[in-house]
Order: structure tokens, then sequence, then C-alpha cells
């Protein structure tokens, strides 16, 4: 039986078939659909979000030395985040078979980077499997938990956009039921002290020397022979783009297992071919080494290391032909910039924020990370998870030495508060700091699909959590100053932001409101209550000032020939923020 799955679906189904016990991730594009895909296997895996990559990878590492088959996924810069444990557990080898997902992101389609994480199996020397399509990652899943077992290592599973997101056909099997390995206590192996580590660094060469040889003979790496004029070695999704170009006039080496490379393979087949092509995404990870090796080859030279690549770029880079496309006016076409959603409970704040022409905006990873985009161009900094709130504490530090009268403002989700927020606001507490700290609490991780969090109440897998107190975690870090506001108010903010503004301490302000878009919870039912409606302009009274247009709400629309603003119902929730804004009240709320 066979069906159509993204790449991440066929992860989680790789999995569950192979007889994994224990997953853990943080929610980020490309990645987060395969701990929502693996959460209903409730009888046969652990599914689990952890507050951050770390955390996630740690908890997989506990379960793998206990001798469960485990998992941990995450996005590209996750595994920034997860590096520590990744890089020493790389060293001391495992128990039960681990796998580590890491979905990177060419082209920067949801994220502030495009690193390529290929590069991290070769730092920290461990294997690495590279799918091509769904099928490949239901199988790859498979077998990198032999692998890690075989070979007592971590495997590194690099996915990319194209393969999350792309779908294709793939084969359905059941599920392999394996006896957890039994746990000897061994501190020599799992407790990387300097006296363990430097013998585990001998035992790791030598571990690498076993994986050369198994990239050399498995099956992971296969020839295509079809003419011999040229020969392409690649990897993951690039493989197909080339595949796409080339079809069966050229052969092919790919590389499913790339770390380590299979050189006497590569070695081989570049000897069977008149001229070789490496094409793959970012970075010449493959080229180098084969140039290293004293095989010449084309690659980066033509092909760019920026950007995703595509079957066009291909083509234009090694052939110099142009693929018919489909021309347009480029001239009409409007542009889409992202823009947060109507009635999302960030606008109304991020309003009033943005009448402080005095102060510097730190944000964050999230929705809020919008509030850089006009109208509103509010945010000044966006870095990394948990950057805005120890960015905010430096800069305003530096300012007040050198007596600048400007404050600075953190603004961070309730999720990205917990990945790592809460140790930065410690540092804002303990080192003296005055600055403003706005967490965003709407209720849910938002931004990659509304995921749940140690905020909301409730597991991955449904059950009822407890929900951690943000106003008393604030506290208990020593905030002496905690308010909580409904951020949809103006009026509220305005007054919230003049109180925080003249404090010489660290406050915290906790904007609490829904996003617009979740599926309320009995909770929120009860706390919010029944809160939607709709707003509609009376055009008799509407001047055609605009003011209302400034909120950046994507439900409001201003007519030219009319001079009118209208409202969306299709898009309106009645969240009311262009209704306080208006200054001739010609916006009222209509509807529940």
């Amino acid at each position: 039986m066979k069906k159509l799955l993204t790449g991440n679906e066929a992860v989680a189904l790789g999995a569950y078939e192979a007889g994994i016990n224990y997953a853990a991730a943080y929610p980020g594009t490309p990645s987060t659909e395969i701990l929502e895909n693996i959460a209903p296997y409730k009888k046969e895996i652990i599914a689990e979000w952890a507050p951050n990559e770390k955390v996630a990878l740690e908890s997989a590492i506990g379960a793998s030395v206990v001798g469960a088959r485990s998992l941990a996924a995450m996005k590209h810069v996750g595994v920034n985040v997860a590096a520590d444990p990744f890089f020493t557990y790389g060293y001391t080898g495992v128990n039960g078979g681990l796998v580590l997902v890491s979905a990177d992101d060419p082209g920067c389609h949801s994220s502030q980077n495009e690193q390529d994480n290929r590069l991290y199996a070769k730092f920290a020397k461990v294997a690495m499997v590279e799918p091509s399509d769904s099928q490949e990652c239901k199988d790859m899943v498979k077998a990198a938990v032999e692998i890690s077992e075989k070979f007592d290592t971590l495997v590194l599973f690099r996915m990319t956009t194209r393969i999350c997101h792309g779908k294709s056909l793939v084969s359905l099997g059941k599920r392999e039921e394996v006896d957890m390995k039994a746990y000897e206590k061994n501190p020599q192996k799992y407790a990387a002290v300097p006296a363990n580590a430097r013998k585990l660094r001998v035992v790791l060469e030598d571990r690498l020397k076993k994986l050369d040889k198994f990239s050399n003979e498995t099956d992971l790496n296969y020839f295509e022979w079809n003419d011999k004029k040229i020969g392409i070695i690649s990897s993951g999704v690039a493989y197909q783009y080339a595949k796409d170009v080339f079809g069966d006039t050229v052969s092919y080496l790919k590389l499913g297992f790339t770390h380590p490379l299979p050189m006497e393979k590569i070695k081989k087949f570049a000897k069977e071919v008149e001229t070789l092509y490496v094409i793959e995404e970012l970075e010449p990870y493959i080229e180098e080494q084969i140039r290293a090796a004293g095989i010449e080859c084309i690659g980066k030279d033509k092909i760019p290391n920026i950007g995703e690549l595509n079957p066009d770029i291909i083509t234009k880079a090694l052939l110099g032909e142009e693929r018919e496309t489909v021309d347009y006016d480029k001239n009409i076409a409007v542009n889409r910039p992202p823009t947060l959603c109507a009635g999302c409970p960030h606008r109304g704040f991020f309003y009033e924020l943005s009448k402080r022409k005095d102060i510097i905006v730190n944000g964050d990873i999230g929705c809020y990370g919008l509030g850089v985009a006009p109208p509103l161009s509010t945010v000044d900094t966006i870095i990394c998870m948990g950057a805005s709130i120890s960015m905010a504490h430096g800069a305003q530090k530096v300012l007040n030495r050198n007596k600048e009268d400007r404050k600075v403002v953190s603004v961070i989700g309730d999720s990205t508060f917990f990945h790592t927020g809460v140790n930065s606001l410690i540092d804002t507490v303990y080192n003296r700091s005055n600055t403003v700290n706005v967490i965003m609490d709407n209720r849910i991780t938002g931004m990659t699909g509304h995921q749940e969090n140690p905020g909301t109440g409730y597991t991955l897998q449904g059950m009822p959590a407890k929900d951690i107190d943000i106003p008393a975690l604030c506290k208990a870090i020593g905030v002496e100053h905690v308010r909580t506001i409904n951020p949809l108010n103006l009026g509220e903010s305005k007054e919230a932001l003049n109180w925080a503004l003249d404090l010489d301490e660290p406050s915290v302000i906790i904007t609490r409101w829904p996003c617009a878009l979740k599926r309320l919870s009995n909770e929120d039912k009860e706390e919010f209550g029944n809160y939607k409606g709709l707003c509609k302009v009376d055009e008799e009274i509407c001047i055609g000032c605009r003011m209302c247009i400034k909120t950046g709400c994507p439900a409001l629309h201003f007519n030219k020939e009319t001079k009118k603003v209208t409202i969306d119902k299709t898009q309106c929730v009645g969240c009311e923020v262009c209704l306080q804004v208006c200054p001739t009240n010609a916006i009222s709320k209509v509807g529940e």
C-alpha cells in the first residue's frame, strides 16, 4: 500500500516503523510537522515538545542511554542551540539508536539564515544521511537507527525545506518492535569528564574509520550508469533537480550517506566519466572534499552557493540555457509582504509602542518579528531565539554608562521566553539593568502553527499539564515590577508603557490575549469570554484620514475613489484596535 506523504510525515512514519520509543523537538519550520505526526502513535512512542532544542536533544540522549531508540527534530538554527550535547554525544556514542533531524532552510523561507548543517556532521564527527524524497525519508530513518546502533554513533539526518514539505508516494510498512537495550552503569563511556573524554576521542577516530568503510559499501550511495561523458555527484533535493535537468542522459553517483563521504566510490566514479559535476545546495561540502582528494570537478565555480537551488538555476549554470517560463508584467504585480493577522493581539501594543520615538526595541523570533515592517515599523533588531532580552540588557548598560537618556525595550513571545528568554531575564535582574521587557503571551506557539508550550496547559499528546505562571516566574527571578495587560486595549497599553519607562529598575509587561487564529480551549473561553465579533465603518462619518490604516490591519481597506475606509468582514474578528484609533468614532462593533 502506498500513500502520498510529505517528507516530514514520512520521517514520522519511519520513526514509527523503526521501533523508536521516544521523540522530542522544539517546533520550528520546516521541521515542525515531524513531531506532530509522531504524536498520534501514543501507545508506541512518547512524543514531547521541549522548551528548546537543547532540552529536546538531551531528553532524547537520556532515552538513548537507557536503551530506547530515540529521535530529536529541529530546524537548522535549532542545532546551534543543541550543539553542546550534540558534540559530546558524538564522543560518547549511544546505547539505543539516536537520530537527530536537522531541517535546513535554503533560501531563508522562514529563518534568519540559511546555514548548511552538513558541516555539523563533519565538525562533530558523527554519521550523516540525506534523503532525496519522501520514500527515502521513511526508509532512511530506519537505516539511520540501525547505523546508529551498529556503529555506536549519533546520526545526523539532514533535510531541507523542499524535502520536508514536498510530497511523493511512500510504501507503508509495519512497526519493528525492538526491545530496549539493557542499561549498564558505565561512567567511562557516558560521563564526559576530561579524563574520559580524552580516551573517547581515540575511540571516536576509530569509529570514523569504520564508518568510512561502511560509506563505500552501503547501497545508500549508489551509481546510476548512463552516458559517461558527464557524471554528476549529488545528494538531497539537489539530486532531484539534477535528474530534472539531465534525466537519463548522464551518469550519477547518488549519495544518501554523506559523512564520511565514500571517497573510494567517488574516485571510481570520477575515473569513469569525462566531466564531473558536483551539484549540491549551499556550501561546497562535497566538492571541497573531492578537490582535497585531488579530483577535478565543476561545482560552485558555476553553481551559486546562495539561496535555494532549482532546475532553472542548474540549467542556466551548467548548460547556459534559459528554461521557458510564464512571463508577466512585474510593474503591476503587487507586493504582499507578511503581516500580523487581523485581530492579532500584538497589533494594539505595537501601535502604542510605535509612537515612542526615543526608545530602541529589540525583537525576537516569532510572529511579533513582523513588528519590524511598515506601517508599525517598531522592532529594530531580530537576531535569534531569546536574544531580545539579552540584547536589551547589554544595550541599556552601555547607554546608561554613556549617560544617554534612552530606554531599551525587549519584545519576546511566550514560547520563546520559555525557550531561552528566562536565562536572559535572570541576567537582566542579576546585573542590575533597567530595561522594559515585554512578554507577548498569545497563549500558544503562534508562528509555527499553534503548538502547545509550557504555558498552555497541555502537552503535545493532549495530556493536561501544569501551565507555567509567567508573572510568578518573573517575580521569582527577582523582577519586582510586573504587570499583565490586555494588549488590544490601547489605553491600558499606553499606561503600562508609561509606567515601565519611568522606572529605573527592570520591569516586565505581559500582554496576555489569545492568538486571533487559536482554537480556544475551555480555559481560554473561561478567561477571555466570547470576545470575537465584527467592526463596521460608518462612511457618513469617516473622513478618510487613514489613521486606522496605520495600525496595519489587513481587514482594513482604503478606497482611493471614495476616500473612505471599509472593513473586510471575512477577516475582521472585532478586536476594536481600529475603533480606538479612529478620531471621529466612525467605527463601531456591530456584532459578537
